[in-house]
């Protein structure tokens, strides 16, 4: 897909910053990547070039500006029932100074992400396949998009999160209420994602025991 294109997608998730060449075109190899897979792994239900961009890479970048502007480096990020590696990748392409874990439990998935972090030589971005339940290690943010069971994961995701880390949902504003009942404590809101239905960023703030 053409770097341009890309870029003219994703302005309104982004704006005011903007990418570079170099992540338009890693995000384009990532898109073939992903499509190529797609053919034979169910990775998303999505088949459309620039869907892909607006719905996963746009909701990714956008959650991206709201979490990491001003990062810093060796911020520790954990993507929870990570699938095709959103919005953990676009994370890291984001903010390339920060090191993101991505979690899945599924061995075909994990394998495709591993496979997209060595074409798009991607430091400090790695793959755990197992159950979020059987991590112990933490991390100062955790993020969690698009995973089954909703309401029972949760709580795991926030237990994951470091002391004065934050957990980060990319959810329908719907489902903030629910997530409010599980975990109680400080949430805050972003504005709705460009173009979705209601979907927002919902943060919590973890407090020190």
């Amino acid at each position: 897909m053409l770097r341009a294109r890309i870029a003219d997608l994703l302005e309104p998730f982004l704006a005011p910053a903007t990418l570079s060449d170099a992540q338009l075109q890693k995000i384009s190899t990532y898109i073939d990547i992903l499509l190529k897979w797609n053919a034979r792994t169910n990775l998303t239900s999505i088949r459309d070039e620039e869907e892909i961009v607006t719905r996963h890479f746009g909701e990714s970048f956008f959650a991206a500006r709201h979490l990491l502007a001003d990062a810093p480096p060796g911020l520790r990020v954990f993507d929870v029932g990570s699938g095709a590696g959103f919005p953990g990748l676009p994370l890291r392409l984001y903010a390339p100074q920060i090191a993101v874990t991505l979690i899945e439990s599924h061995n075909k998935k994990a394998i495709f992400l591993r496979e997209v972090i060595r074409a798009l030589s991607l430091r400090e971005a790695t793959v755990i396949s197992a159950r979020a339940e059987q991590i112990s290690e933490t991390a100062d943010l955790v993020t969690l998009r698009a995973v089954e069971k909703f309401e029972t994961i949760l709580p795991v995701a926030a237990r994951l999160v470091s002391p004065n880390g934050c957990l980060a949902l990319l959810v329908a504003a719907r489902q903030l209420e629910a997530a409010q009942r599980i975990v109680p404590g400080l949430w805050t809101c972003s504005d709705p994602v460009p173009y979705s239905t209601g979907r927002v960023v919902a943060i919590w703030q973890k407090k020190p025991k």
